[in-house]
């Protein structure tokens, strides 16, 4: 293996027909490992780092999926997706696949497993924003938000009070145990993030779950994290819709950035597909405005909920009958 050469793999998720995977090539380690640490100085280092990379463009990389292999070459930022369809039938749950980034004549430069998750056939699937829905991260004020990321580390980054609870009642909704609801968490934070949520979802005890993120940033960018990409937002969400046609979604945003116009538009264009939206009301000076969106959700015969706190969200998820 080439250790100037790393690649980097996301949870993909998908069905037989539709399956699809992301993930990065780098020129040199991407990442170092996290000391979880009360330093102040230890999580700035920690975050610098994640922001400190050099994509390998045009590399070619290959997927290997029970049997089968999957050639692709990553995009100028040294990003890679694979979709393809399955030969044979592929069960529920999650699935390991193997990437290669391979030089010109096939050898392998280096590899990574990652994981695709196929939910099984449930009634629901929730698509999740990240960011002042589920992690307080005061996005809409620059300063707070880069003083939470680089003061604070995946465990003491703090959830809305309740929110982990409503999620994983939600994640067994009409369904059993072992055969979760699938959570896809779409957020305009960066792929240069994906650890670092992923490992804070699993501290407070989130439903597992695919994540889809913006484009990688470079350190010179960090000021601009998690500011940019609201149209790609809406092409992620919309790209699982169609993955899934066959389930009802719930959507869970907030009203610091353009959640309630990005949802407005989803169930103006997919009523049928759509269970429910839920917005936090994180920007009270908003509240109309917001108002004024969600009755338009309402007006496709979808259930809407504006809420503060993670209790008012759960009633309303009683309500309806989503929860008991």
């Amino acid at each position: 293996m080439n250790k100037s050469v790393s690649v980097k793999v996301y949870h993909g998720y998908g069905h037989k027909h539709n399956l699809v995977v992301y993930g990065h090539v780098f020129k040199r380690k991407a990442k170092s490992k996290q000391v979880y640490s009360n330093n102040i100085f230890v999580n700035i280092i920690h975050l610098l780092k994640l922001f400190i990379l050099k994509p390998y463009p045009l590399v070619k990389v290959r997927l290997h999926f029970f049997g089968q292999t999957v050639y692709q070459n990553t995009e100028q930022d040294g990003f890679f997706k694979f979709e393809w369809e399955a030969v044979g039938d592929v069960q529920a749950g999650w699935h390991t696949v193997h990437v290669e980034a391979v030089d010109e004549h096939n050898q392998v430069l280096n590899a990574c497993e990652g994981k695709v998750y196929v939910p099984h056939i449930t009634q629901y699937a929730f698509i999740s924003d990240v960011d002042d829905t589920v992690m307080i991260s005061h996005s809409a004020t620059i300063g707070r938000r880069l003083r939470e990321l680089f003061i604070k580390n995946p465990h003491t980054r703090k959830t809305f009070p309740d929110a982990a609870s409503h999620y994983q009642q939600l994640a067994l909704s009409h369904t059993e145990k072992n055969q979760p609801n699938p959570f896809f968490y779409v957020s305009s934070s960066e792929w240069n993030l994906y650890d670092y949520l992923v490992e804070t979802f699993r501290y407070n005890q989130l439903p597992d779950g695919a994540f889809l993120l913006n484009t990688l940033k470079r350190w010179s960018d960090l000021i601009k994290t998690g500011k940019t990409g609201h149209e790609g937002k809406l092409l992620r969400v919309m790209r699982i819709l169609d993955a899934f046609p066959n389930q009802k979604f719930i959507f869970f945003g907030d009203n610091s950035q353009q959640d309630p116009e990005i949802y407005t538009q989803i169930v103006e264009r997919y009523p049928k597909n759509i269970e429910a939206v839920y917005i936090r009301n994180i920007r009270p000076e908003r509240k109309i405005d917001t108002e004024a969106l969600m009755q338009k959700i309402q007006a496709q015969h979808v259930h809407a909920c504006l809420f503060r706190t993670s209790n008012e969200a759960i009633e309303h998820s009683k309500s309806i009958g989503l929860i008991q």
